[in-house]
């Protein structure tokens, strides 16, 4: 996830990392238009720079902790693809949170 936050043009990669900050500072009291649950514990932090939708696909792991699993650029819907694979990788890491865990400071 870090690497394509750190792909995009440098704009939107600023919105994004202001936007994945406060995601950890109100985790789940950020709501629409910024967050939505989409399903299966997976929720989207919603970043909209000129007419590009940034999407972070993340779920929570206990009250605190946010874990970012994807990142896509979409018009409308997160493809159902998206929201599956985000389920796989929720799966993996509450299977084994030591080894699927990556500190970040913006």
């Amino acid at each position: 996830m870090v690497e394509w936050v750190a792909r995009l043009p440098k704009k939107p990669r600023e919105k994004c990392f202001e936007w994945i900050g406060r995601l950890k500072t109100f985790g789940h009291e950020l709501h629409r238009p910024y967050a939505d649950f989409l399903r299966d514990g997976i929720y989207e932090l919603r970043v909209r720079f000129h007419r590009a939708n940034y999407r972070m696909l993340h779920f929570f792991y206990g009250n605190t902790v946010v874990v970012l699993t994807r990142g896509l650029v979409k018009e409308r819907e997160v493809p159902d693809k998206e929201i599956h694979r985000a389920i796989e990788l929720k799966s993996r890491f509450e299977a084994d949170p030591e080894s699927h865990t990556f500190q970040w400071e913006p």
